[in-house]
């Protein structure tokens, strides 16, 4: 099975309890990182239209919307139907679909024209890209010159005593929890390894240049557990 077509189905089987494991696994700490990349994004004074990629569940999404300036638009798109629907209720809840559009689509194949956004953000999702040059340069695309991409992404500490505990903690805690309560252990055994296998910053980098952006820029938060990148078109 295609990566893209597997990562479709495993976040369309765990989305029920995605949020809920989300924050028991990360104690809470990825709201706080949230608030950090929502500054890099909203403006003060204007509207901005953001798209924000692997959008989930929308949790990301509507941090955005909440503290954007009045009259800014955000689609949220992401592959999982599954993920899609629970984000759309949760939009609905907080009274935000006039300014909130949750769509299918393919991160790798943006279904928008050039330079049709002032933002794009991703939170967490990166990582389960097929292509991410092709992910990166498309989100490029999709840029307005002087736009700004904000990726946030979760990662492991430099330090090797705190690698050691973070990967206990990942490869053996959050599987037990997440396939007692999900029902599926191989989702977050998946996800823990995705971690590791994802580049750090020397790679992300240089990789966003390529992409087109003019400048780009890197800061861990807790240690290096999660990792933020602001790149300028």
């Amino acid at each position: 099975m295609p990566k893209k077509e597997g990562i479709r189905k495993l976040f369309d089987d765990i989305a029920p309890d995605y949020d809920r494991l989300n924050h028991i696994m990360s104690l809470d700490i990825d709201k706080s990182w949230r608030r950090k990349a929502v500054r890099r994004i909203v403006c003060k004074d204007r509207a901005v239209e953001v798209l924000d990629v692997a959008s989930g569940t929308g949790d990301f999404a509507i941090a955005i919307a909440r503290k954007a300036y009045k009259g800014s638009r955000i689609c949220g798109l992401d592959l999982s139907e599954g993920m899609l629907e629970i984000g759309r209720q949760k939009v609905a809840e907080a009274g935000l679909g006039d300014c909130i559009t949750m769509m299918q689509g393919d991160c790798e194949a943006l279904p928008f024209q050039d330079g049709s956004f002032d933002r794009v953000s991703v939170a967490f999702g990166i990582r389960n890209f097929e292509h991410l040059s092709v992910g990166l340069s498309e989100m490029c695309r999709v840029l307005r010159p002087g736009g700004r991409l904000v990726i946030l992404e979760l990662s492991y500490p430099d330090n090797k005593i705190l690698d050691w505990g973070f990967r206990l903690y990942s490869t053996k805690i959050m599987p037990a929890i997440g396939g007692l309560i999900s029902g599926n252990r191989g989702a977050y055994e998946y996800l823990p390894a995705s971690i590791f296998r994802f580049p750090k910053q020397d790679v992300i980098l240089p990789m966003l240049h390529d992409a087109g952006f003019s400048t780009a820029e890197h800061k861990a938060f807790s240690f290096g557990i999660c990792r933020m990148y602001v790149a300028r078109k």
